[in-house]
């Protein structure tokens, strides 16, 4: 699904990430963790392709494709998403309008035909239904006036809506409290299939209760400096980066 050969990344000339390798394959959920200023956001913004980060060297190949050079837009009409961890308020345009144009632009770029306003509807008023939203955040501008909790319910029903190959959780669980990360835990896991991957990004455990990797990940000075399954997370969660030899 996704290979990272040997990326290093810089902004500002600053060096952040420092030849970094991570391999997800489909049907495959990975988690990474590490402490505050690791590289674990900016990992999530360059692949997604924030232009404020320098790619130094490396590759990106998704679906086989070196996505390093391409453009935000390219890489999510071949399936990529990224939830934000700060969702931005985009005023003027409701949720609706946003999520059909975004749709069909999608669809538009993988040669399929566009869905009426009407067809559109019933979709997301299906989707809306499982990450138990009421009907009236259709014609709610996006994440305008919305709380914590509802920014990111509405960051995963644009997931549902776009149903992409591969998702990004930038600190999806931030500011949740236990019933929305409950509900936003259940749309995340309605969505995975065989053919899809899902790369969480975290400092607690408590997501991955909800949600539970196949592989954690600890990112330390720009690299993964340690791999596990889930029981590496409850260590962590319990000990510490510090209980593992992670800063050689």
């Amino acid at each position: 699904m996704i290979e990272i050969k040997n990326l290093t990344v810089s902004k500002d000339k600053k060096p952040i990430l420092k030849g970094l390798n991570l391999h997800i394959r489909p049907g495959e959920i990975h988690a990474i963790m590490g402490p505050n200023g690791a590289g674990k956001s900016t990992l999530a913004k360059v692949l997604a392709g924030d232009p404020s980060y320098d790619v130094d060297g490396g590759e990106v190949l998704f679906k086989g494709q070196n996505i390093v050079e391409m453009e935000p837009e390219e890489r999510a009409h071949l399936g990529l998403f990224m939830s934000f961890q700060y969702p931005v308020e985009i005023p003027g345009i409701s949720n609706f309008q946003f999520l059909h144009t975004s749709l069909n632009a999608r669809r538009k770029a993988q040669g399929n035909q566009p869905l009426t306003e009407e067809e559109f509807s019933h979709l997301l008023e299906e989707k809306m239904e499982l990450m138990e939203m009421k009907k009236e955040f259709k014609e709610r501008n996006v994440n305008e006036g919305f709380s914590g909790g509802e920014k990111k319910r509405n960051e995963i029903l644009q997931m549902a809506v776009l149903g992409p190959c591969f998702a990004l959780l930038d600190e999806t669980d931030s500011g949740l409290d236990i019933d929305a990360m409950r509900i936003v835990a259940k749309g995340v896991n309605s969505l995975l299939q065989e053919d899809k991957a899902l790369l969480l990004i975290t400092h607690y455990q408590r997501l991955l209760e909800y949600i539970r990797p196949h592989f954690v990940h600890v990112v330390i000075d720009g690299k993964i400096a340690l791999s596990g399954g889930a029981e590496l997370a409850l260590h962590l969660e319990e000990h510490g980066y510090d209980s593992y030899s992670l800063r050689k």
